[in-house]
């Protein structure tokens, strides 16, 4: 229960399912932990839940000046970051016809282009050495009908994993990204799934159950801790067999 023990770790997106649950257990490691969000609802609902220790910070995940400001905040309250889950992000899924431009560019704006300038601003107060850990999906390798814009921004993620690790590796950050399957998260309610749409779902997932916020987490403490020190620009697929069976 030390594998962080004096670190200091970022989740993005960390208010809600795989971040909420990602930051506890980085704090059960003995991180000291900073989550982002942008509803304040849910902001509150997680300072109770991470406790008075935790640092958590309302910033937009999809603006790229917000990401500077977020990395100066984070300087002043913990001096440097040894760990960071790159998490936020939003799931918007429609048939082609149905995308506009203003949609197409938010999807690109949080899933990508933020996450992007994120790790560009934080560089200044990484540590050497440091671990990111980008979230991916499976959908980044299957042709799922109405993911089109989801699953290209999740490729970038994949992409960007190797292309930032050959690029920091000689400053000690290494960057690997965990691409899940279907998560029993409050997403799928978000996006309009019934208990039919999400039972249909669970039978093309060979193990017969869609994943567990903590298990993600798990595989992100992995990646972030010094047992995942020999993973360099890796992805790391957790699906139940959905991508791979």
């Amino acid at each position: 229960m030390n594998r962080l023990k004096g670190k200091r770790a970022l989740v993005t997106g960390g208010t809600t399912g795989i971040g909420l649950a990602t930051a506890k257990r980085f704090a059960e490691e003995g991180a000291r932990v900073a989550v982002t969000g942008a509803n304040a609802e849910t902001l509150a609902a997680a300072k109770e839940a991470l406790g008075g220790e935790a640092l958590v910070i309302k910033s937009d995940a999809g603006d790229a000046a917000a990401q500077s400001v977020l990395a100066g905040q984070l300087k002043q309250a913990f001096g440097g970051l040894d760990a960071v889950f790159v998490n936020a992000g939003v799931g918007d899924f429609r048939p082609l016809e149905a995308w506009d431009e203003t949609g197409f560019d938010r999807s690109i704006a949080v899933n990508l282009k933020g996450p992007f300038f994120l790790v560009r601003a934080l560089l200044p107060i990484l540590a050497n050495p440091a671990s990111i850990v980008l979230n991916g999906s499976i959908n980044a390798h299957i042709g799922m009908p109405n993911s089109s814009v989801y699953s290209l921004t999740k490729a970038g993620m994949v992409s960007l994993a190797r292309t930032l690790s050959g690029e920091l590796i000689a400053r000690g950050i290494r960057v690997n990204v965990v691409s899940a399957g279907p998560i029993a998260t409050p997403l799928h309610a978000k996006i309009g799934m019934d208990e039919a749409a999400i039972k249909a779902l669970t039978a093309q997932i060979p193990l017969g159950r869609r994943g567990s916020p903590n298990e993600i987490a798990d595989a992100v403490v992995f990646l972030a801790s010094e047992e995942g020190g020999f993973c360099v620009g890796t992805e790391l697929i957790i699906d139940g067999g959905m991508s791979t069976l």
